[in-house]
């Protein structure tokens, strides 16, 4: 059971073990883009390649739904980023119970943006959880973990491609020792737990007052979506990639600071941030000194 590109990494690495798929269950078809043409969900796509049997309920938990999951006779079921919750019922259908493939070290970051969230609080390692479901979100007993360092430089992007390759490597693992019967449930801590809210547009307005080292690190976890912004000659301009001045700032936040032939700098709450990458609305993601020669920008500018 799983929906987006990380799904997909889970699933190919299952269809390459040992272990047989008897059916995909993933979310419906919807429409996306500007034309709003009907799109199929990533692991859809692939599993019609792989001549895979796909089942795509509205809802998960109907007795409609849930007939159906029981003709495909599984022994286990996989979940990875699905998008629906499970029901008491569907967790207790297969022999082997349901087991989820979650891109945090649980109990830290339950919920929908882990690997965002991983990087906007500034963590140094973070990694894969193989957890056998209950009826809470993301509480289950954890039965395999995966370590995956934080690079100084990560984005959502660059993280999310390690956690997905992390969690098809232990998915197998964990397949081959629940038959086994080696696995060994260990009971989260809930008092050790963490909350990774999901991300909405809104969160990715850049707010110059903070400190240069949380918006830089928000930029970075926001990459390639909701993205950070700010607002500059009455449009959106969008931030992709800054550094961090450790210098003080006499200016308010949000003034230009400094214009270099590739990069402008911006006071904040505490220190200042070097931008090198920008989008401005309507236009393609370029190097700043690009979007300077087409747009100029000078020392006392206010961004926000």
């Amino acid at each position: 059971m799983g929906t987006p590109d990380l799904a997909v990494t889970v699933l190919d690495s299952i269809v390459n073990s040992r272990h047989e798929v008897t059916a995909v269950v993933t979310r419906e078809d919807k429409p996306k883009g500007r034309g709003k043409e009907v799109s199929m969900p990533p692991v859809k796509e692939y599993a019609l390649e792989h001549g895979l049997t796909v089942f795509q309920p509205a809802k998960i938990k109907t007795p409609e739904s849930i007939a159906t999951l029981k003709t495909f006779e599984a022994d286990i079921f996989v979940v990875a980023a699905y998008g629906q919750i499970l029901s008491q019922e569907i967790l207790d259908m297969p022999a082997k119970g349901c087991i989820n493939v979650h891109t945090s070290l649980l109990p830290k970051y339950r919920g929908s943006a882990p690997i965002q969230w991983a990087i906007i609080e500034g963590e140094t390692m973070t990694g894969v959880s193989v957890m056998q479901m209950d009826a809470g979100m993301d509480t289950g007993p954890v039965l395999f973990t995966e370590e995956v360092p934080v690079a100084d430089d990560e984005t959502g992007g660059t993280l999310h491609d390690k956690l997905a390759e992390a969690g098809a490597k232990l998915i197998v693992k964990a397949l081959d020792e629940i038959e086994a019967g080696n696995a060994h449930p260990v009971k989260q801590d809930s008092e050790a737990a963490t909350y990774a809210k999901m991300l909405d547009k809104k969160m990715g307005h850049i707010n110059f007052a903070e400190p240069a080292v949380k918006i830089e690190r928000m930029i970075r976890g926001l990459d390639p979506w909701p993205g950070t912004f700010t607002f500059f000659g009455g449009k959106t301009l969008k931030i992709w990639k800054a550094y961090v001045c450790n210098e003080e700032c006499r200016e308010a936040p949000g003034t230009v600071i400094g214009v270099e032939k590739d990069a402008f700098t911006v006071s904040t709450g505490e220190g200042a941030l070097r931008i090198t990458e920008v989008q401005l609305e309507g236009r393609k993601r370029m190097q700043t000194g690009e979007f300077m020669r087409g747009c100029k920008i000078e020392a006392g500018d206010i961004l926000g």
